[in-house]
């Protein structure tokens, strides 16, 4: 069976955080050749200096992650507001607006992000990040429809409860505290890593041609 994405150049952020580490062994199992990143991207310049030294893109996986300050909404400052945005949403679209004028040049391209299902559930003491995660899901939605029309997918991925270095390590899967959260999730377990990352894997081939800003839910049922 010949590799799906042969010949494929993709660009992967935090490429060893939150689900970067599945996400290239599945990509270079498939042919994909992966730059694999970890700079700051918090630094205006960075991302327009990672897309001019990666050259040719054909997949960006805007793989972003950040620690959850989980405070309530009268106790968050101003500096753990902003870092969501520092760190999630800011570097998102200066990402986006330094690798899709080629896609869109070229006719072809795909652009992911791992996103998450927080945005899609309240749940309190969440709020920053929440927020953060929602103006994300709100970019894909608005830039996708933006970029359809010369044939660029941008599409995210919504996920929760899926096995991760960043969100989800192996020290906390026994925890009580993940035993109760676990009682909301109607699939009662987590997803690995490698399931998710063959459903972006999905995203990024030829497949998923008539997917347009979407956000896909993956979370096994805890939000649908």
């Amino acid at each position: 069976m010949a590799h799906r994405l042969a010949g494929k150049r993709v660009v992967l952020t935090q490429s060893s955080t939150f689900m970067g580490p599945a996400i290239s062994e599945v990509f270079t199992e498939e042919g994909a050749t992966v730059i694999d990143d970890n700079r700051d991207l918090t630094r205006p310049e960075a991302a327009q200096k990672l897309i001019d030294e990666a050259g040719h893109v054909d997949v960006l996986i805007a793989n972003l992650a950040a620690n959850n300050p989980r405070t309530a909404a009268t106790s968050t400052d101003d500096e753990s507001w902003s870092e969501m945005f520092d760190v999630m949403v800011h570097p998102l679209h200066r990402l986006v607006r330094a690798a899709l004028p080629q896609m869109l040049d070229r006719r072809q391209g795909k652009i992911i992000v791992m996103g998450s299902a927080s945005a899609r559930r309240g749940m309190p003491n969440w709020s920053a990040y929440s927020a953060a995660r929602g103006a994300q899901l709100a970019y894909v939605q608005a830039v996708g429809v933006e970029a359809a029309p010369n044939n660029v997918q941008i599409n995210a991925v919504a996920q929760a409860f899926v096995r991760n270095p960043s969100y989800f390590p192996p020290e906390y899967l026994e925890t009580p505290e993940l035993k109760e959260r676990m009682k909301q999730v109607p699939a009662g377990r987590l997803a690995t890593g490698r399931e998710d990352a063959l459903f972006v894997l999905f995203l990024a081939g030829d497949e998923s041609d008539f997917f347009v800003g979407q956000v896909f839910p993956y979370a096994g049922g805890w939000v649908v």
